[in-house]
């Protein structure tokens, strides 16, 4: 079985975000493996290992982005395909673009038996590159999935995938098809020492986006600019007896908030 996993590095959460006129000031930004896409790479390691076959990480970006890659390779897979773009360009782009770089390469590169990625990357929470991905390919999808099991013949799977109001819907789903993984589908791995050390020799096969004829001029969604939301003001602090402190509190929404 030879799957593709779509990843994205994207910024810590922990990092203090800098604006500038094109949006996120790189320089001093410390970028990670998008945590969902963790989730997809364990999936597809346990995948390998039981139906046997290969691992292929796909990322699209400028050159920082394979050291996500990187990650991805020392958890356990066996090769990677960086879709390569300019640090200014990759600014421009959009999930359009982003989706049908990674669906051209994993043409390019197939045939791939199953694509999985996470359900969405925790810096612009598009929740659109994997849908997108996958009507690109013109095969079946299903994403937020929390629970998924192959047939024995590794030629389809059922599984669970979140809803709205709490509940899961149940899917069953031929391959190919690309599929979304949600927190909870299982626990992904730490890379090992020696997974590290072996990553650093693992291939990594370079696209240009261009050479797929794709570039910022096909995006559908023009950046016009980018801010910061307001500064919270602080919050207030009250105190004293409860009838006391009661009473500050309908004072201060009367007065201040003056929402009643």
């Amino acid at each position: 079985m030879k799957i593709a996993v779509l990843v994205k590095q994207v910024p810590d959460t922990e990092t203090k975000a800098n604006l500038g006129p094109a949006g996120l000031e790189t320089q001093g930004v410390k970028f990670i493996l998008n945590p969902y896409d963790e989730f997809a790479v364990e999936e597809a390691i346990k995948l390998r290992d039981k139906f046997k076959g290969e691992v292929c990480v796909v990322a699209l970006g400028p050159d920082r982005v394979v050291e996500a890659m990187r990650t991805a390779l020392a958890m356990g897979a066996d090769t990677a395909i960086h879709v390569q773009t300019t640090e200014d360009d990759y600014k421009k782009l959009d999930s359009f673009v982003v989706a049908k770089g990674l669906a051209e390469a994993i043409k390019q590169k197939g045939p791939f038996d199953l694509v999985l990625g996470g359900k969405q990357a925790i810096d612009d929470d598009a929740w659109a590159v994997p849908q997108m991905t996958a009507e690109f390919l013109g095969w079946p999808h299903a994403s937020v999935v929390t629970k998924m099991e192959v047939a024995a013949d590794g030629k389809s799977a059922k599984g669970n995938r979140s809803v709205e109001g709490g509940a899961e819907e149940i899917f069953e789903i031929p391959f190919p098809a690309v599929i979304g993984a949600q927190k909870g589908l299982n626990n992904p791995r730490y890379a090992s020492l020696p997974g590290i050390m072996k990553a650093k020799q693992k291939k990594v096969d370079v696209v240009p986006l261009a050479s797929l004829g794709l570039g910022a001029a096909n995006a559908k969604v023009e950046y016009v600019g980018f801010e910061l939301p307001p500064e919270r003001k602080a919050g207030k602090k009250f105190t004293g007896s409860p009838e006391e402190i009661a009473q500050q509190i309908v004072q201060a929404l009367r007065n201040e908030a003056k929402v009643i």
